[in-house]
């Protein structure tokens, strides 16, 4: 790891803990960013607990799921998520797999999880589904750990920003490690928004306009909340 990428590897983990300290992560769940000095590359934890994560903890992989340490640590199983991505959006430079409560009723209903606040515009109008039976039968464990599914996965996410996996969790990608971390929160909390909201009745959702406009707002003001996130996990660490 060369010392070019060493501030980016201090948001990497900080972005572990503050999707930690948000409730986003728990014991389980994984954030990566692209290393921008070789984009066939990635850095991502060691096998870990997010919240515990330290920068000598941060590992190199490449796009074949292959990872490049001296000590022959291993990352997460489902490294194959970033990976395959990565390889089927060169336009992304951050991916984040949670599973977060919220989002979970979302993959495994016929309720669509649609943008309900401006604050969560990036959702579009559509929140892709990835069913994993359609790849690995009807006996799989739900881990996406094989690059046969990681494609599968990317594929199913397509040009969105978050896909949800069917009785597992969610992805969000983004083109940084704030904007990732941004959409991770906020994916959850629409969800928790959206859940509440149909006890009440029949939703109105904002339009295609609305949140493409609302997104392309947010990622203008990615530092203030990042900045507040940052604080707190540093309080708590």
């Amino acid at each position: 790891m060369t010392s070019n990428n060493q501030d980016l590897i201090e948001d990497l983990v900080l972005a572990n803990h503050i999707l930690y300290n948000e409730g986003v992560l728990d014991g389980f769940g994984h954030i990566s960013v692209r290393n921008p000095l070789d984009p066939s590359t990635f850095f991502i934890a060691k096998s870990m607990a997010p919240g515990l994560v330290k920068a000598q903890d941060i590992l190199l992989c490449d796009l074949d799921g292959v990872i490049h340490d001296e000590q022959k640590r291993n990352s997460y199983v489902e490294r194959y998520i970033h990976s395959e991505i990565y390889r089927a959006r060169p336009d992304i430079h951050s991916v984040v797999h949670s599973h977060s409560a919220s989002v979970i009723p979302f993959g495994v209903t016929s309720q669509r999880l649609r943008p309900i606040c401006h604050m969560s515009g990036f959702l579009g109008a559509i929140t892709p589904i990835f069913e994993i039976r359609h790849s690995a039968g009807e006996g799989s464990d739900l881990l996406i750990s094989s690059q046969k599914l990681g494609k599968a996965l990317a594929n199913t996410l397509g040009s969105s920003t978050v896909a949800l996996m069917r009785g597992h969790g969610s992805v969000a990608v983004a083109h940084s490690i704030k904007q990732a971390v941004y959409r991770a929160i906020y994916t959850e909390t629409n969800a928790k928004l959206q859940l509440e909201s149909m006890k009440l009745g029949e939703i109105e959702f904002l339009s295609d306009a609305e949140a493409s406009a609302t997104s392309n707002m947010n990622d203008q003001h990615l530092e203030r909340p990042w900045q507040l996130w940052k604080e707190k996990a540093l309080q708590a660490r």
